[in-house]
């Protein structure tokens, strides 16, 4: 057995002992997805961005009500940044008091709370309370749905395009369940203090008291929000999010024949996520997981671990079975920056690789004094000699 491989059983063995291993892996019978009834559907795991079923979740469809995630995601960004206040009174315009279709029922002249405007959007859908935010943060509806498809961008939503902040149907306004599934993830991950809104069931406002039409937050306590959506055109819409232990999901879906069955296909396929995968978060970023040789350096060991969390989506119970294998480069020399790319770390589940990352330097070891990489480089001579 060569050193090199020697090095590398040995490190796989230390990463072997962060994931307990099974004497043989198990197997697990997963059956086929639920057939979904819509046009388009995605169940996606936030924390990995795994995909455990879709079916046409890159197509571009009318979003209805669901833009108003976006609408709403861009006043809690405006809050966090301190460029709102929930308390700030928000001026009624004419032009909000007259939108059609779902309401707040905000009165023309009158100035409301942009917290009660945000509970508006998110627990009541409503139009008026979504064009009076829009029209407070950007000047205009239409300046605010620029923002809107901005934002998007940064966020990846690709084949989005937004043109109001309702929803409203437009001929060139549209969105994909792939795309809404990213959004929804953003609200809940860099908003959280926000997020509890969305599972609110009721909002009473001028003594007019409107129900959430996400009927899931009655049926499944693990169903902590999202939005649904209704038009013509775009058919009945649903975002949801659920979390059961540590894993939470997200399921779209688009399309749906009714208010009843968006909330069944949505059902559907969340108990079959839960059934059949669960969340694994195996390495921190900036964890040490082994400590690696460096020559020529001001010390002569190395922290090397990731650069990001590497969290996975796997068959429920096969996590124990998980094997690791670590490569490193056999020679390391300084000067080493934070962040370079030193080898890689490997995780396989019956023989199929699940994940692969870079493994990385997470400190520097700057380059040491002539004297300390004269007597190295003797050092590596002979280890190379040797070896």
């Amino acid at each position: 057995m060569t050193a090199l491989a020697i090095r590398r059983f040995l490190v796989s063995l230390f990463l072997l002992a962060l994931l307990p291993l099974a004497a043989q892996a198990q197997q697990v019978l997963i059956p086929a997805p639920p057939q979904i009834n819509g046009s388009s559907y995605v169940l996606m795991d936030p924390a990995s961005g795994h995909i455990i079923m879709e079916s046409n979740s890159h197509e571009r469809l009318p979003p209805a009500s669901l833009t108003k995630m976006m609408t709403a995601y861009i006043v809690e960004r405006e809050l966090d940044e301190g460029r709102l206040s929930l308390d700030e009174m928000v001026p009624i315009s004419v032009n909000a008091w007259k939108t059609g279709g779902s309401r707040m029922f905000v009165q023309e002249g009158s100035r409301v709370s942009v917290e009660d405007l945000l509970k508006g959007v998110i627990i009541q859908s409503g139009n008026d309370a979504s064009v009076a935010l829009a029209e407070h943060v950007s000047g205009s509806e239409g300046a605010f749905a620029d923002v809107m498809n901005q934002q998007a961008r940064l966020l990846g939503m690709n084949d989005t395009r937004f043109e109001t902040a309702t929803g409203l149907p437009r001929d060139n306004q549209y969105s994909t369940a792939y795309d809404l599934a990213l959004l929804a993830a953003a609200i809940i991950n860099d908003h959280p203090q926000n997020y509890p809104l969305y599972a609110e069931k009721h909002f009473t406002y001028n003594n007019i008291r409107q129900p959430n039409r996400n009927s899931l937050l009655w049926r499944d306590p693990s169903v902590d929000g999202l939005k649904t959506g209704h038009t013509e055109e775009a058919g009945y819409c649903l975002v949801a999010s659920a979390k059961r232990d540590d894993t939470r999901l997200i399921a779209v879906v688009m399309g749906a024949d009714s208010s009843e069955a968006r909330a069944r296909e949505i059902q559907k396929m969340l108990n079959f996520g839960f059934r059949y995968y669960e969340t694994a978060r195996l390495f921190d970023s900036g964890e040490s997981l082994l400590e690696s040789r460096v020559w020529g350096g001001e010390k002569d060991q190395l922290n090397l671990g990731l650069a990001s969390d590497m969290v996975l989506t796997i068959p429920r119970g096969v996590r124990d079975s998980l094997k690791s294998e670590v490569e490193v480069d056999t020679v390391i020399k300084a000067p080493v920056s934070t962040g370079d790319e030193l080898g890689t770390v490997t995780i396989s589940y019956d023989d199929e690789v699940l994940a692969e990352r870079p493994l990385v330097a997470i400190e520097p070891v700057p380059e040491g004094g002539f004297f300390k990489r004269l007597v190295d480089a003797v050092k590596l001579f002979f280890h190379n000699l040797f070896n």
